[in-house]
């Protein structure tokens, strides 16, 4: 356990510290990882495609595959996904589900021939949408920990005077728009010289004395869709190239609602806090490839995409509700919150302000290889893929508060380089497809043992026609991680571990012309 905890802490603890507790370190690598997205015959592949053509998931994988259309094409892509997860915390298991209709990706493919007797061939553009990440991921947790929240919360507050909780805002650092804010507007800590005048104020207790009951339910939702604008062209079908321009669309959404009871505390019954965080934007890359067949049955792919420069918002608040029994909070001294006709506490409650940020993320780039080998009954291929996801880095304007040394000193330090496999089979039998693919996204951690891999396996049929094809795939990608609460000083705190999984079917509709 302790090695999970070390792993977690270096993944959470390089923060940016600002109204919302949102680890910057964690987002930086959600927001940069991808999957293998494309046509339900490429997902049933185990989204291998980087030496393959002929589909429009080249488009964005390697946009040289489009120099192999000798006609053009439209297509749709309709899905439904199932995300379930299972938490245990303290020896409690918990599951997790939910369901909804996706459309991973559409196209329209446009083939250009040439004329003459020259070399070149032609080519094709292409235009299409495509899912390359989803954050659906709800799961929710309960136990009784040997730590509570609010130790988190006065460790937060620590070294800052109470004149820092002041909702003006006009000291530096101010803390009146932060969870440990909203635990101090609700009585749950208080500063030391409440208890005696000579100590400091710049310390801080509660006076709940008992372990908690915790529970928390994380409601997350968003996708990232890429439009591609690609084009591949086709030499003596020897030599295929291409480029494209992508605009990825980023929404993320997550909902936190986080719970403490005390059974037998003298003073207070419990408390919950809602948080919720919300991140648009846009981002822009572009992708070079290159695929070649020195004979007739083997295609070698090569493709290289830039990182991608994203654009953010966010916006963010919290709440908080507390339950007392009847409690006079320290009537006898300098009134606590600035409330001389309130000292008797039953149910309190707080809210930050909506506080909006803006900041940039650059996405690393990757560099991608693929080899296929094809006959008239089929074809087996491969692809390996390399990303560093310690280069992502965030920025902001010149004028904004949020200073991001520490968060991209922790992504390098964080992150690694890793090399992610794909590979898949189709068997052909007339006008009858049968497809399997497996692969590997491999942990993205530096010195950490724990298995976060995502591995994925998937399946499919398909039927190819001459003026339409169909082609539907089972995709199920299965993985675990870790998700931290709070942490204490001493890096320290309780460790959720999550069993995730995804499964979803898709259904690709093409009509050529």
């Amino acid at each position: 356990m302790w090695r999970k905890i070390s792993a977690l802490t270096g993944i959470l603890l390089f923060t940016v510290s600002i109204v919302w507790s949102q680890g910057y370190v964690e987002s930086a690598l959600t927001f940069s990882q991808t999957m293998p997205g494309g046509s339900a015959r490429i997902q049933a592949m185990g989204g291998s495609q980087i030496a393959l053509g002929g589909d429009y998931s080249s488009a964005l994988s390697n946009p040289a595959g489009l120099g192999m259309f000798n006609r053009s094409e439209v297509t749709l892509t309709p899905g439904f996904s199932t995300y379930s997860t299972q938490s245990h915390y303290f020896g409690v298991s918990q599951d997790e589900s939910r369901s909804k209709f996706v459309v991973p990706g559409f196209s329209l493919v446009l083939h250009i021939p040439t004329r003459g007797n020259s070399g070149f061939q032609g080519g094709a553009f292409g235009i299409s949408m495509t899912r390359v990440n989803d954050f659906n991921a709800p799961f929710s947790y309960n136990g009784n920990p040997n730590t509570s929240k609010l130790q988190s919360f006065i460790d937060d507050a620590y070294g800052y005077t109470t004149d820092q909780f002041d909702p003006s805002g006009t000291t530096d650092h101010n803390r009146y728009n932060s969870p440990t804010g909203l635990a101090y507007f609700n009585y749950l800590i208080g500063p030391a010289n409440l208890l005696d005048a000579n100590y400091p104020d710049d310390e801080y207790f509660t006076d709940v004395k008992k372990l908690p009951h915790q529970s928390e339910t994380v409601q997350t939702d968003g996708i990232i869709n890429q439009w591609s604008f690609s084009y591949g062209g086709n030499y003596k079908d020897i030599l295929f190239f291409g480029a494209s321009i992508g605009v990825s669309s980023l929404r993320y959404k997550t909902t936190k609602t986080f719970s403490e009871s005390f059974t037998d505390d003298e003073f207070v019954n419990g408390w919950d806090m809602a948080e919720n965080l919300k991140i648009t934007g846009t981002g822009v890359n572009a992708t070079l490839g290159a695929t070649v067949r020195p004979v007739d049955f083997m295609q070698i792919g090569l493709s290289y995409t830039t990182p991608t420069f994203y654009q953010l918002s966010e916006t963010s608040d919290a709440s908080m509700n507390s339950s007392w029994k009847d409690f006079l909070y320290y009537s006898n001294k300098p009134n606590y919150g600035g409330d001389p006709n309130k000292p008797e506490l039953n149910n309190e409650s707080s809210a930050t302000d909506q506080v909006i940020s803006e900041y940039s993320l650059s996405a690393p780039s990757k560099f991608s290889a693929g080899l296929a080998l094809i006959s008239k009954y089929g074809l087996i291929t491969g692809d390996v893929e390399m990303r560093n996801y310690s280069k992502a880095k965030y920025s902001t304007s010149y004028n904004s508060y949020i200073d991001f040394t520490d968060t991209n000193k922790g992504i390098n330090s964080t992150y690694k380089s890793v090399l992610n496999y794909r590979g898949g089979v189709e068997g052909r039998y007339k006008i009858f497809r049968l497809r399997f693919g497996y692969g590997i996204q491999a942990n993205p951690y530096r010195g950490s043992d724990y298995d976060n891999s995502i591995k994925t396996i998937s399946g499919g049929v398909g039927i190819k026609l001459d003026k339409f094809h169909v082609d539907f795939a089972w995709v199920q990608s299965k993985g675990n991680s870790l998700y931290a609460p709070y942490f204490l000083n001493d890096g320290s705190g309780p460790i959720v571990e999550l069993q995730n999984k995804i499964v979803t079917g898709l259904v690709t509709l093409g009509v050529n012309f």
